[in-house]
């Protein structure tokens, strides 16, 4: 485990909005500054996935659990192209890995898409900071002067003022199943997926059941959406305030009622917003493996994944919409129903890709839906 750095190793801070500093040291790559809104999440694995998916997006990743990198990076645990995170700030990173699908290491990891990384500082300490007085945009650097450092971070743009899901969406429409040697048959489900930062793992789940499974650019016309003949839509999840996403949500507002639609985390948000409902910034959001979120029609409960930054308000939800799941630590929202449109959304990850696998039952309730109504 690589705690204490050897002397070659460079001094590095992550310097936050409010003026706090934490000093460690450099890993990842050298010299390079990284600048986004510093978040935690609570999952004791999956460093990999977290720092592949697209909803991490313009954001400074904290994991709470102190040692990273113990297991190595592999070819199979990513959830798209390329690290999404800004930065990675750890307490610990192990050098030598013990896995046997492992191929490098967090630290070379980081190296090769050029990501900075921060290790030695007190994490626990700053997910309590970050707890006390929410999420805010943060600088890893390495400049000697802290008042240089913080006025540069104050003069870089805020998290919410970014419209992050337009330079992260695919630009081409493609299929996940014949990528994957399948042909797309008519015997088999078509689900459309507009992409606000789609994980490869909703990908995957629908493809072991049966969909074709189509993915578009989250600009795509509901004109051209249709032309894909969907007997399914899902929005996916992604980063960023919803509120920039109204070209997305005045489409989904014309996909209403045409066919099923399941909307996850962020896709949930939009189809909240398409409905009427608005959405708010939590203090500093749920990101981990153990949130527990309550099925209000069977009052089945169960852990679930989860990272967003945004929640619906519930004072907002027009008639014929109503919350049909909630979080029990703080009684945010956590899935949505209609009384006639058939709609489904949850702003948990069922995908998982890092946490537990239960939630994987909504691609069922989906598909289930799309044959109800065929």
């Amino acid at each position: 485990m690589n705690l204490h750095p050897e002397d070659s190793e460079k001094a590095l801070s992550l310097v936050l909005h409010d003026g706090s500093i934490y000093q460690g040291y450099s890993f990842g790559a050298p010299g390079i500054e990284g600048h986004g809104e510093v978040v935690f999440n609570t999952s004791m694995s999956g460093y990999q996935e977290m720092l592949t998916d697209p909803s991490y997006t313009g954001q400074i990743l904290v994991p709470t659990y102190p040692i990273q990198g113990n297991y190595g990076i592999n070819e199979r645990d990513v959830e798209s192209d390329s690290i999404k995170v800004s930065g990675l700030v750890v307490r610990e990173h192990c050098e030598f890995p013990s896995n046997r699908y492992s191929t490098s290491t967090l630290d070379q990891y980081l190296k090769d898409a050029a990501i900075p990384g921060l290790y030695g500082i007190d994490t626990r300490a700053l997910t309590r900071k970050i707890r006390n007085s929410g999420v805010m945009m943060g600088l890893i650097t390495d400049r000697e002067s802290p008042e240089e450092a913080l006025a540069l971070l104050r003069s870089l743009p805020s998290y919410e003022d970014w419209d992050l899901v337009k330079n992260i969406s695919t630009k081409v429409v493609y299929s996940w199943s014949e990528s994957q040697g399948k042909s797309i048959t008519p015997d088999r489900p078509n689900i459309v997926i507009l992409d606000e930062g789609v994980k490869y793992n909703i990908l995957r789940l629908l493809d072991k059941r049966g969909a074709n499974v189509i993915i578009v650019p989250s600009s795509t016309s509901l004109k051209d959406i249709m032309e894909l003949k969907p007997d399914g839509i899902l929005l996916s999840p992604g980063p960023g305030n919803p509120k920039y996403l109204d070209d997305v949500v005045e489409t989904t507002k014309g996909l209403l009622g045409q066919v099923p639609i399941l909307g996850i985390c962020l896709g949930h948000q939009v189809v909240a917003r398409a409905l009427g409902a608005e959405t708010y910034k939590l203090k500093f959001g749920h990101r981990g493996g153990n949130h527990p979120v309550k099925d209000l029609g069977t009052n089945t409960v169960r852990m679930t994944a989860q990272n967003h930054g945004y929640a619906v308000n519930p004072d907002t939800l027009p008639e014929g919409l109503s919350a049909s799941q909630i979080n029990l630590n703080d009684d945010t929202i956590e899935g949505l129903t209609h009384d006639t449109i058939p709609l489904l959304t949850i702003q948990y990850h069922s995908e998982a890709s890092p946490g537990p696998l239960e939630n994987e039952y909504i691609f069922d309730r989906f598909l289930s839906l799309i044959d109800n109504d065929t």
